[in-house]
Protein backbone atom coordinates (compact mmCIF):
# COMPACT_ATOMS: atom_id res chain seq x y z
CA UNK A 1 0.00 0.00 0.00
CA UNK A 2 2.98 2.26 0.74
CA UNK A 3 4.01 1.72 -2.42
CA UNK A 4 1.18 2.66 -4.41
CA UNK A 5 1.12 6.01 -2.05
CA UNK A 6 4.35 6.57 -3.62
CA UNK A 7 3.67 6.01 -6.82
CA UNK A 8 0.50 6.94 -7.62
CA UNK A 9 1.94 9.86 -10.31
CA UNK A 10 2.64 6.61 -11.84
CA UNK A 11 -0.78 4.95 -11.42
CA UNK A 12 -2.51 8.44 -12.47
CA UNK A 13 -0.60 8.17 -15.79
CA UNK A 14 -1.95 4.66 -16.66
CA UNK A 15 -5.27 5.49 -16.01
CA UNK A 16 -5.08 8.47 -18.42
CA UNK A 17 -3.29 6.26 -21.06
CA UNK A 18 -6.35 3.52 -20.56
CA UNK A 19 -9.05 6.30 -21.10
CA UNK A 20 -6.96 7.79 -23.62
CA UNK A 21 -7.09 4.54 -25.90
CA UNK A 22 -10.60 4.03 -24.97
CA UNK A 23 -11.44 7.13 -26.18
CA UNK A 24 -9.33 6.63 -29.07
CA UNK A 25 -10.31 3.13 -30.14
CA UNK A 26 -14.06 2.12 -28.87
CA UNK A 27 -16.62 3.17 -31.28
CA UNK A 28 -19.45 5.26 -29.79
CA UNK A 29 -17.21 6.37 -26.91
CA UNK A 30 -16.93 9.99 -27.91
CA UNK A 31 -19.91 11.92 -28.49
CA UNK A 32 -20.67 12.33 -31.72
CA UNK A 33 -19.46 9.03 -32.69
CA UNK A 34 -21.47 5.43 -33.40
CA UNK A 35 -21.26 2.00 -32.26
CA UNK A 36 -21.06 0.75 -34.72
CA UNK A 37 -16.64 1.93 -35.53
CA UNK A 38 -18.81 4.29 -38.56
CA UNK A 39 -19.57 7.41 -36.79
CA UNK A 40 -22.00 9.53 -38.33
CA UNK A 41 -23.77 7.82 -41.46
CA UNK A 42 -21.58 9.59 -44.22
CA UNK A 43 -20.85 12.57 -42.29
CA UNK A 44 -17.75 14.63 -42.13
CA UNK A 45 -15.05 14.70 -40.25
CA UNK A 46 -14.65 10.92 -40.52
CA UNK A 47 -12.85 8.63 -43.29
CA UNK A 48 -15.10 5.88 -43.46
CA UNK A 49 -16.67 3.05 -41.74
CA UNK A 50 -13.52 1.29 -41.41
CA UNK A 51 -11.26 3.38 -39.96
CA UNK A 52 -9.75 2.76 -36.81
CA UNK A 53 -9.60 5.43 -34.53
CA UNK A 54 -12.16 7.77 -33.51
CA UNK A 55 -10.00 10.90 -34.62
CA UNK A 56 -11.82 13.81 -36.57
CA UNK A 57 -10.33 15.04 -38.70
CA UNK A 58 -10.47 18.70 -40.25
CA UNK A 59 -10.63 20.17 -44.24
CA UNK A 60 -6.60 19.50 -44.32
CA UNK A 61 -6.01 15.83 -43.80
CA UNK A 62 -9.38 14.83 -44.88
CA UNK A 63 -10.25 16.73 -47.46
CA UNK A 64 -13.08 19.39 -48.08
CA UNK A 65 -14.44 22.81 -49.02
CA UNK A 66 -14.07 26.17 -47.43
CA UNK A 67 -16.43 28.92 -48.63
CA UNK A 68 -16.08 32.40 -47.92
CA UNK A 69 -19.01 34.84 -48.96
CA UNK A 70 -20.47 38.20 -48.18
CA UNK A 71 -23.99 38.84 -47.43
CA UNK A 72 -26.27 40.42 -49.27
CA UNK A 73 -27.62 44.08 -47.72
CA UNK A 74 -27.33 47.46 -47.03
CA UNK A 75 -27.90 49.19 -44.17
CA UNK A 76 -29.22 52.88 -42.70
CA UNK A 77 -28.14 53.52 -39.51
CA UNK A 78 -28.83 56.43 -37.31
CA UNK A 79 -32.16 56.02 -37.67
CA UNK A 80 -34.54 57.07 -35.00
CA UNK A 81 -37.51 54.84 -34.68
CA UNK A 82 -38.66 53.09 -31.45
CA UNK A 83 -40.08 49.56 -31.14
CA UNK A 84 -43.46 51.18 -31.55
CA UNK A 85 -42.68 51.80 -35.36
CA UNK A 86 -40.53 48.64 -36.20
CA UNK A 87 -43.79 46.57 -37.49
CA UNK A 88 -45.21 49.44 -40.05
CA UNK A 89 -41.71 51.11 -40.73
CA UNK A 90 -40.90 47.54 -42.23
CA UNK A 91 -43.81 47.14 -44.24
CA UNK A 92 -43.62 51.22 -45.81
CA UNK A 93 -40.33 50.82 -46.77
CA UNK A 94 -41.30 47.61 -48.76
CA UNK A 95 -43.67 49.24 -50.43
CA UNK A 96 -41.61 52.33 -51.40
CA UNK A 97 -38.72 49.69 -52.48
CA UNK A 98 -41.22 47.10 -54.17
CA UNK A 99 -39.49 44.72 -52.33
CA UNK A 100 -41.42 41.38 -50.16
CA UNK A 101 -41.28 42.42 -45.73
CA UNK A 102 -39.03 39.81 -45.90
CA UNK A 103 -35.81 41.45 -47.07
CA UNK A 104 -36.50 44.46 -44.75
CA UNK A 105 -35.58 44.67 -41.19
CA UNK A 106 -35.85 47.55 -38.73
CA UNK A 107 -33.54 47.42 -35.49
CA UNK A 108 -35.39 49.76 -33.28
CA UNK A 109 -33.49 52.09 -30.41
CA UNK A 110 -33.67 49.64 -27.31
CA UNK A 111 -31.09 48.71 -24.27
CA UNK A 112 -29.14 47.35 -26.38
CA UNK A 113 -28.98 49.62 -29.08
CA UNK A 114 -28.77 53.52 -29.19
CA UNK A 115 -29.65 54.26 -32.49
CA UNK A 116 -31.87 52.58 -34.66
CA UNK A 117 -30.92 50.92 -37.90
CA UNK A 118 -33.01 49.48 -41.36
CA UNK A 119 -31.65 47.01 -43.50
CA UNK A 120 -32.98 45.65 -46.70
CA UNK A 121 -31.12 42.29 -47.42
CA UNK A 122 -31.46 41.97 -51.73
CA UNK A 123 -29.69 42.76 -54.45
CA UNK A 124 -30.51 45.75 -56.99
CA UNK A 125 -31.87 48.02 -54.19
CA UNK A 126 -29.15 51.01 -53.68
CA UNK A 127 -28.42 52.98 -51.21
CA UNK A 128 -29.68 56.00 -52.43
CA UNK A 129 -33.16 54.12 -52.77
CA UNK A 130 -32.97 53.09 -49.31
CA UNK A 131 -32.23 56.92 -47.89
CA UNK A 132 -34.67 58.02 -50.50
CA UNK A 133 -37.45 56.19 -49.26
CA UNK A 134 -36.62 56.35 -45.54
CA UNK A 135 -36.61 60.53 -45.89
CA UNK A 136 -39.84 60.67 -47.89
CA UNK A 137 -41.25 59.03 -44.67
CA UNK A 138 -39.86 61.59 -42.51
CA UNK A 139 -36.70 59.52 -40.94
CA UNK A 140 -33.36 60.99 -41.44
CA UNK A 141 -30.36 58.17 -41.46
CA UNK A 142 -27.09 59.56 -39.98
CA UNK A 143 -25.19 56.84 -43.15
CA UNK A 144 -26.11 54.17 -45.34
CA UNK A 145 -23.64 51.45 -46.24
CA UNK A 146 -23.17 48.40 -48.09
CA UNK A 147 -23.38 45.26 -45.18
CA UNK A 148 -25.52 44.26 -42.78
CA UNK A 149 -26.22 44.79 -39.12
CA UNK A 150 -24.12 43.13 -36.18
CA UNK A 151 -27.24 41.53 -35.28
CA UNK A 152 -27.91 40.11 -38.59
CA UNK A 153 -24.69 38.69 -38.69
CA UNK A 154 -24.77 36.84 -35.33
CA UNK A 155 -28.63 34.89 -36.57
CA UNK A 156 -26.49 34.33 -39.64
CA UNK A 157 -23.92 32.51 -37.98
CA UNK A 158 -26.78 30.73 -36.03
CA UNK A 159 -28.88 29.47 -38.82
CA UNK A 160 -26.17 28.20 -41.37
CA UNK A 161 -24.50 26.36 -38.18
CA UNK A 162 -28.25 24.90 -38.17
CA UNK A 163 -29.10 24.09 -41.36
CA UNK A 164 -25.47 22.57 -41.45
CA UNK A 165 -26.11 20.28 -38.74
CA UNK A 166 -29.35 19.68 -39.75
CA UNK A 167 -28.62 18.35 -43.18
CA UNK A 168 -25.85 15.66 -42.00
CA UNK A 169 -22.95 18.66 -42.23
CA UNK A 170 -22.17 18.11 -38.41
CA UNK A 171 -18.28 18.27 -38.63
CA UNK A 172 -18.77 21.69 -40.73
CA UNK A 173 -17.53 24.82 -39.24
CA UNK A 174 -18.89 28.20 -39.74
CA UNK A 175 -17.52 31.95 -38.61
CA UNK A 176 -17.71 35.49 -39.63
CA UNK A 177 -14.38 36.87 -41.15
CA UNK A 178 -13.46 41.24 -40.81
CA UNK A 179 -11.63 42.00 -43.59
CA UNK A 180 -9.93 45.25 -43.72
CA UNK A 181 -11.96 47.71 -44.99
CA UNK A 182 -14.66 47.15 -42.32
CA UNK A 183 -16.32 44.21 -44.77
CA UNK A 184 -17.48 41.03 -42.79
CA UNK A 185 -17.34 37.46 -44.77
CA UNK A 186 -19.25 33.97 -43.40
CA UNK A 187 -16.56 31.52 -43.59
CA UNK A 188 -17.80 27.84 -43.47
CA UNK A 189 -15.44 25.15 -43.66
CA UNK A 190 -16.66 21.98 -44.38
CA UNK A 191 -14.34 18.09 -44.12
CA UNK A 192 -15.23 16.09 -46.53
CA UNK A 193 -17.81 17.61 -48.41
CA UNK A 194 -17.82 18.97 -52.22
CA UNK A 195 -18.50 22.74 -53.00
CA UNK A 196 -21.52 21.81 -54.18
CA UNK A 197 -23.01 20.14 -51.41
CA UNK A 198 -22.20 23.53 -49.75
CA UNK A 199 -23.65 25.64 -52.62
CA UNK A 200 -26.74 23.48 -52.62
CA UNK A 201 -27.73 24.09 -49.20
CA UNK A 202 -26.59 27.91 -48.81
CA UNK A 203 -27.96 29.02 -52.29
CA UNK A 204 -31.17 29.55 -51.23
CA UNK A 205 -32.53 31.61 -48.14
CA UNK A 206 -34.79 28.76 -47.15
CA UNK A 207 -37.92 31.08 -46.49
CA UNK A 208 -41.32 29.03 -46.61
CA UNK A 209 -44.48 30.64 -46.46
CA UNK A 210 -48.24 29.78 -45.49
CA UNK A 211 -50.28 32.37 -47.21
CA UNK A 212 -54.45 32.31 -47.12
CA UNK A 213 -55.64 34.00 -50.36
CA UNK A 214 -59.42 34.82 -50.41
CA UNK A 215 -61.88 37.81 -51.41
CA UNK A 216 -61.81 39.85 -48.44
CA UNK A 217 -60.84 43.22 -49.61
CA UNK A 218 -62.69 46.18 -50.89
CA UNK A 219 -65.49 45.06 -53.84
CA UNK A 220 -64.52 41.28 -53.22
CA UNK A 221 -60.64 41.99 -54.24
CA UNK A 222 -58.68 39.19 -53.23
CA UNK A 223 -56.23 39.48 -50.13
CA UNK A 224 -53.05 37.64 -49.43
CA UNK A 225 -52.21 36.97 -45.76
CA UNK A 226 -49.70 34.70 -44.06
CA UNK A 227 -51.84 32.52 -41.49
CA UNK A 228 -49.02 29.92 -40.19
CA UNK A 229 -45.32 31.36 -38.91
CA UNK A 230 -42.44 29.18 -38.14
CA UNK A 231 -42.70 30.48 -34.64
CA UNK A 232 -46.11 29.05 -34.32
CA UNK A 233 -45.04 25.28 -35.36
CA UNK A 234 -43.93 22.65 -32.84
CA UNK A 235 -43.08 19.45 -34.76
CA UNK A 236 -41.90 18.85 -38.51
CA UNK A 237 -41.81 16.18 -40.15
CA UNK A 238 -41.93 14.66 -44.05
CA UNK A 239 -42.97 11.46 -45.44
CA UNK A 240 -45.37 9.87 -48.45
CA UNK A 241 -48.97 8.16 -47.20
CA UNK A 242 -51.37 6.76 -48.60
CA UNK A 243 -53.40 8.76 -50.50
CA UNK A 244 -51.71 12.03 -49.74
CA UNK A 245 -48.31 11.67 -51.43
CA UNK A 246 -45.24 13.75 -50.39
CA UNK A 247 -46.14 16.11 -47.61
CA UNK A 248 -44.24 18.31 -44.99
CA UNK A 249 -46.54 17.41 -41.79
CA UNK A 250 -46.87 20.57 -39.10
CA UNK A 251 -47.94 20.17 -36.01
CA UNK A 252 -49.38 23.63 -35.27
CA UNK A 253 -48.14 24.42 -31.01
CA UNK A 254 -51.23 24.19 -29.24
CA UNK A 255 -51.40 27.63 -27.65
CA UNK A 256 -51.25 28.87 -31.44
CA UNK A 257 -54.04 26.19 -32.71
CA UNK A 258 -57.02 27.98 -31.88
CA UNK A 259 -55.95 30.89 -32.83
CA UNK A 260 -54.93 29.86 -36.53
CA UNK A 261 -58.22 27.88 -36.99
CA UNK A 262 -60.27 31.38 -36.24
CA UNK A 263 -57.96 33.31 -38.84
CA UNK A 264 -58.81 30.37 -41.07
CA UNK A 265 -62.50 30.47 -40.13
CA UNK A 266 -62.42 34.59 -40.32
CA UNK A 267 -60.80 34.43 -43.75
CA UNK A 268 -64.35 32.11 -45.10
CA UNK A 269 -62.36 28.78 -45.19
CA UNK A 270 -65.16 27.39 -42.46
CA UNK A 271 -67.15 25.19 -45.37
CA UNK A 272 -64.15 24.33 -46.91
CA UNK A 273 -63.03 26.53 -50.46
CA UNK A 274 -62.52 25.59 -53.64
CA UNK A 275 -59.38 27.47 -55.00
CA UNK A 276 -59.61 27.96 -58.98
CA UNK A 277 -56.75 29.85 -61.21
CA UNK A 278 -53.78 31.51 -58.81
CA UNK A 279 -51.27 33.63 -60.23
CA UNK A 280 -48.92 35.09 -56.78
CA UNK A 281 -48.19 38.09 -59.20
CA UNK A 282 -50.91 39.26 -59.77
CA UNK A 283 -53.51 37.69 -56.88
CA UNK A 284 -56.63 39.44 -58.29
CA UNK A 285 -56.41 36.49 -61.45
CA UNK A 286 -57.35 34.28 -58.68
CA UNK A 287 -60.97 32.49 -58.87
CA UNK A 288 -62.45 30.22 -56.78
CA UNK A 289 -63.87 30.95 -53.01
CA UNK A 290 -60.33 31.04 -51.68
CA UNK A 291 -56.81 28.99 -51.88
CA UNK A 292 -53.86 28.01 -49.24
CA UNK A 293 -50.95 28.89 -50.64
CA UNK A 294 -47.04 27.77 -50.02
CA UNK A 295 -43.93 29.20 -51.07
CA UNK A 296 -40.41 28.12 -51.21
CA UNK A 297 -37.84 31.64 -51.53
CA UNK A 298 -40.94 33.01 -53.28
CA UNK A 299 -42.03 30.15 -55.13
CA UNK A 300 -45.16 28.81 -55.40
CA UNK A 301 -45.33 25.20 -54.19
CA UNK A 302 -48.97 24.10 -54.09
CA UNK A 303 -51.96 26.28 -54.36
CA UNK A 304 -54.85 24.64 -53.19
CA UNK A 305 -58.43 24.67 -51.87
CA UNK A 306 -59.73 23.51 -48.27
CA UNK A 307 -61.68 20.47 -48.40
CA UNK A 308 -65.31 20.48 -46.42
CA UNK A 309 -63.97 18.06 -43.75
CA UNK A 310 -60.67 20.47 -42.74
CA UNK A 311 -63.14 23.44 -42.78
CA UNK A 312 -65.47 22.04 -40.66
CA UNK A 313 -62.62 21.43 -37.81
CA UNK A 314 -61.96 24.49 -38.17
CA UNK A 315 -65.29 26.21 -37.17
CA UNK A 316 -66.11 23.56 -34.65
CA UNK A 317 -62.58 23.32 -32.86
CA UNK A 318 -61.58 20.01 -33.51
CA UNK A 319 -58.78 21.06 -35.50
CA UNK A 320 -57.11 22.03 -31.85
CA UNK A 321 -57.41 18.78 -30.60
CA UNK A 322 -55.18 17.43 -33.11
CA UNK A 323 -53.82 20.23 -34.75
CA UNK A 324 -51.50 18.71 -37.85
CA UNK A 325 -51.19 21.00 -41.26
CA UNK A 326 -51.06 19.21 -43.72
CA UNK A 327 -48.48 20.80 -46.86
CA UNK A 328 -48.71 19.14 -49.61
CA UNK A 329 -45.28 18.78 -52.12
CA UNK A 330 -44.54 17.87 -55.50
CA UNK A 331 -42.20 14.74 -54.51
CA UNK A 332 -39.50 13.69 -51.97
CA UNK A 333 -36.78 16.42 -53.09
CA UNK A 334 -39.38 19.32 -52.09
CA UNK A 335 -40.30 17.69 -48.82
CA UNK A 336 -37.44 17.10 -47.51
CA UNK A 337 -35.98 20.73 -48.19
CA UNK A 338 -39.08 22.41 -46.92
CA UNK A 339 -38.20 20.64 -43.68
CA UNK A 340 -34.70 21.30 -43.57
CA UNK A 341 -35.64 24.79 -44.14
CA UNK A 342 -38.27 25.02 -41.53
CA UNK A 343 -36.30 23.20 -39.07
CA UNK A 344 -33.33 25.25 -39.26
CA UNK A 345 -35.01 28.23 -40.22
CA UNK A 346 -34.48 31.23 -42.98
CA UNK A 347 -31.47 32.77 -43.23
CA UNK A 348 -31.81 36.64 -42.38
CA UNK A 349 -29.89 37.28 -45.40
CA UNK A 350 -28.58 35.84 -48.91
CA UNK A 351 -25.14 35.22 -49.42
CA UNK A 352 -23.09 36.54 -52.33
CA UNK A 353 -21.38 33.17 -53.40
CA UNK A 354 -21.17 34.64 -56.78
CA UNK A 355 -18.16 36.59 -54.92
CA UNK A 356 -17.02 33.13 -53.14
CA UNK A 357 -13.62 33.09 -52.72
CA UNK A 358 -13.42 29.03 -51.65
CA UNK A 359 -11.27 26.17 -52.27
CA UNK A 360 -11.75 22.81 -52.04
CA UNK A 361 -8.89 20.11 -50.65
CA UNK A 362 -8.73 17.08 -53.02
CA UNK A 363 -9.23 13.84 -50.47
CA UNK A 364 -6.26 11.99 -51.99
CA UNK A 365 -3.73 15.36 -51.27
CA UNK A 366 -4.95 15.57 -48.03
CA UNK A 367 -4.37 11.62 -47.41
CA UNK A 368 -0.92 12.61 -48.26
CA UNK A 369 -0.72 15.71 -45.67
CA UNK A 370 -1.67 13.09 -43.53
CA UNK A 371 0.48 10.09 -44.00
CA UNK A 372 3.53 13.02 -44.07
CA UNK A 373 2.48 14.33 -40.99
CA UNK A 374 2.47 11.34 -39.51
CA UNK A 375 6.16 10.61 -40.73
CA UNK A 376 7.37 14.00 -39.63
CA UNK A 377 6.60 12.98 -36.06
CA UNK A 378 7.91 9.49 -36.64
CA UNK A 379 11.08 11.33 -37.30
CA UNK A 380 10.55 14.14 -34.44
CA UNK A 381 10.67 10.98 -32.15
CA UNK A 382 13.71 9.28 -33.45
CA UNK A 383 15.86 12.47 -33.42
CA UNK A 384 15.27 13.18 -29.79
CA UNK A 385 15.69 9.77 -28.80
CA UNK A 386 18.75 9.83 -30.50
CA UNK A 387 20.27 13.16 -29.06
CA UNK A 388 19.14 11.75 -25.58
CA UNK A 389 20.75 8.85 -25.99
CA UNK A 390 23.85 10.60 -27.05
CA UNK A 391 23.90 12.52 -24.00
CA UNK A 392 23.19 10.40 -21.10
CA UNK A 393 24.47 7.10 -22.79
CA UNK A 394 22.25 5.22 -20.59
CA UNK A 395 19.30 2.83 -21.90
CA UNK A 396 17.18 2.64 -18.28
CA UNK A 397 17.08 7.05 -18.58
CA UNK A 398 16.49 7.35 -21.90
CA UNK A 399 13.88 4.43 -22.74
CA UNK A 400 11.36 5.95 -19.59
CA UNK A 401 12.23 9.94 -21.00
CA UNK A 402 10.69 8.90 -24.57
CA UNK A 403 8.29 7.00 -23.35
CA UNK A 404 7.22 9.38 -21.21
CA UNK A 405 7.14 12.20 -23.97
CA UNK A 406 4.94 9.86 -26.01
CA UNK A 407 2.72 9.28 -23.27
CA UNK A 408 1.65 12.72 -23.86
CA UNK A 409 1.00 12.66 -27.39
CA UNK A 410 -1.42 9.66 -26.72
CA UNK A 411 -3.20 11.27 -24.48
CA UNK A 412 -3.17 14.27 -25.77
CA UNK A 413 -4.77 12.41 -28.86
CA UNK A 414 -7.19 10.47 -26.60
CA UNK A 415 -8.16 14.21 -25.45
CA UNK A 416 -8.97 15.49 -28.72
CA UNK A 417 -10.79 12.22 -29.93
CA UNK A 418 -13.07 12.57 -26.62
CA UNK A 419 -14.33 15.98 -27.65
CA UNK A 420 -14.29 15.35 -31.51
CA UNK A 421 -11.81 18.24 -32.36
CA UNK A 422 -10.98 17.98 -36.05
CA UNK A 423 -7.15 17.56 -36.58
CA UNK A 424 -5.47 20.07 -39.15
CA UNK A 425 -1.44 20.50 -40.36
CA UNK A 426 -1.59 23.68 -37.59
CA UNK A 427 -2.75 20.80 -34.41
CA UNK A 428 -0.16 18.26 -35.91
CA UNK A 429 2.29 20.95 -35.62
CA UNK A 430 1.15 21.52 -32.00
CA UNK A 431 1.71 17.68 -31.40
CA UNK A 432 5.10 18.36 -32.83
CA UNK A 433 5.90 20.95 -30.44
CA UNK A 434 4.50 19.26 -27.30
CA UNK A 435 7.41 16.21 -27.97
CA UNK A 436 10.07 19.05 -28.13
CA UNK A 437 9.40 20.50 -24.78
CA UNK A 438 8.10 17.58 -22.93
CA UNK A 439 11.61 15.90 -23.95
CA UNK A 440 13.31 19.35 -22.56
CA UNK A 441 11.59 19.45 -19.14
CA UNK A 442 12.34 15.79 -18.63
CA UNK A 443 16.18 16.75 -19.28
CA UNK A 444 15.89 19.39 -16.70
CA UNK A 445 14.56 16.47 -14.38
CA UNK A 446 17.24 13.61 -15.08
CA UNK A 447 20.31 16.76 -15.25
CA UNK A 448 19.21 18.10 -11.66
CA UNK A 449 19.07 14.55 -10.10
CA UNK A 450 21.79 12.47 -12.25
CA UNK A 451 24.26 15.28 -12.87
CA UNK A 452 24.25 16.42 -9.13
CA UNK A 453 26.20 13.66 -7.31
CA UNK A 454 24.98 10.64 -5.81
CA UNK A 455 21.52 10.63 -4.58
CA UNK A 456 21.70 8.82 -0.94
CA UNK A 457 17.89 9.15 0.02
CA UNK A 458 14.60 10.05 -0.82
CA UNK A 459 14.62 12.92 1.04
CA UNK A 460 17.58 14.11 -1.37
CA UNK A 461 16.11 12.71 -4.22
CA UNK A 462 12.69 15.14 -3.26
CA UNK A 463 14.57 17.88 -3.09
CA UNK A 464 16.21 17.53 -6.62
CA UNK A 465 13.08 17.02 -8.06
CA UNK A 466 11.52 20.20 -6.19
CA UNK A 467 13.91 22.42 -7.56
CA UNK A 468 13.77 21.19 -11.60
CA UNK A 469 10.12 21.15 -11.69
CA UNK A 470 10.19 24.92 -10.22
CA UNK A 471 11.89 25.69 -13.54
CA UNK A 472 9.35 23.56 -15.67
CA UNK A 473 6.28 25.14 -14.12
CA UNK A 474 7.82 28.52 -14.51
CA UNK A 475 8.56 27.48 -18.40
CA UNK A 476 4.88 26.23 -18.40
CA UNK A 477 3.34 28.92 -17.59
CA UNK A 478 5.56 31.28 -20.12
CA UNK A 479 4.60 29.26 -23.12
CA UNK A 480 0.68 29.09 -21.15
CA UNK A 481 0.87 32.97 -20.91
CA UNK A 482 2.52 32.85 -24.82
CA UNK A 483 0.07 30.73 -25.99
CA UNK A 484 -3.39 32.21 -24.71
CA UNK A 485 -3.86 35.55 -27.15
CA UNK A 486 -3.44 32.97 -30.18
CA UNK A 487 -6.33 30.50 -28.50
CA UNK A 488 -9.02 33.41 -28.23
CA UNK A 489 -8.04 35.70 -30.73
CA UNK A 490 -9.83 34.49 -34.39
CA UNK A 491 -6.44 33.97 -36.07
CA UNK A 492 -7.59 30.53 -38.20
CA UNK A 493 -5.13 27.75 -37.96
CA UNK A 494 -2.51 29.27 -35.16
CA UNK A 495 -5.80 29.22 -32.75
CA UNK A 496 -5.18 25.13 -33.43
CA UNK A 497 -2.10 25.04 -32.48
CA UNK A 498 -2.58 27.05 -29.33
CA UNK A 499 -5.07 25.04 -27.82
CA UNK A 500 -2.86 21.59 -28.13
CA UNK A 501 0.25 23.40 -27.15
CA UNK A 502 -1.56 24.81 -23.93
CA UNK A 503 -3.26 21.54 -23.22
CA UNK A 504 -0.16 19.64 -23.83
CA UNK A 505 1.46 21.38 -21.69
CA UNK A 506 -1.03 21.23 -19.26
CA UNK A 507 -1.38 17.26 -19.54
CA UNK A 508 2.93 17.17 -18.55
CA UNK A 509 2.92 19.70 -15.96
CA UNK A 510 0.13 17.84 -14.12
CA UNK A 511 0.63 14.31 -15.12
CA UNK A 512 3.38 13.07 -16.74
CA UNK A 513 6.60 14.95 -15.89
CA UNK A 514 5.94 14.42 -12.21
CA UNK A 515 5.47 10.33 -13.27
CA UNK A 516 8.45 10.36 -15.13
CA UNK A 517 10.22 11.84 -11.75
CA UNK A 518 8.78 9.11 -9.75
CA UNK A 519 10.05 6.74 -12.65
CA UNK A 520 13.53 8.10 -12.15
CA UNK A 521 13.43 8.12 -8.52
CA UNK A 522 12.62 4.03 -8.53
CA UNK A 523 15.58 3.74 -11.20
CA UNK A 524 18.25 5.77 -9.00
CA UNK A 525 17.39 4.84 -4.97
CA UNK A 526 16.82 0.92 -6.37
CA UNK A 527 20.38 1.34 -8.17
CA UNK A 528 22.00 2.94 -4.32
Amino acid sequence: MSALRENWRIVALVVLLVASATALFVPGVPPGTSADGGGDAGGPGTESASQLTNLNYGIQLSGGTRLRAPIVGITAEGVDVQATEATQLEQTVADELGVDTIDVRVRPISNDRQTGAVEVVIENVTQQELRAALEANGYQPDTVRDGVTRETRQEMIATIDEKLRTSALSGASVQIVNVPGGEHFVSITAPDRDREDLVEILNERGVVKIYAVYPGGENGSYVREEVLQRSQMDDISSANREGVGWAVYITVRQDAADAFAQRMVDAGFGDGASCGNYNHSDIQQTTGDGCLVHTLNGEVVTARGVTPGLGGSFANGEFANDPVYVMQTNGSEQANEIELNLEAGQLPAPLDLSEDSGASLDPALAERFKQNSLLTGLIAVLMVSLVVYVRYKRVEVVVPMVATALSEVFILLGFVAFVQYPLNLSHLAGFIAVIGTGVDDLIIIADEILQQGEVETGRVFQSRFRKAFWVIGAAAATTIMAMSPLMVLPLGDLSGFAIITIVGVLVGVLVTRPAYGDILRNLVLDED
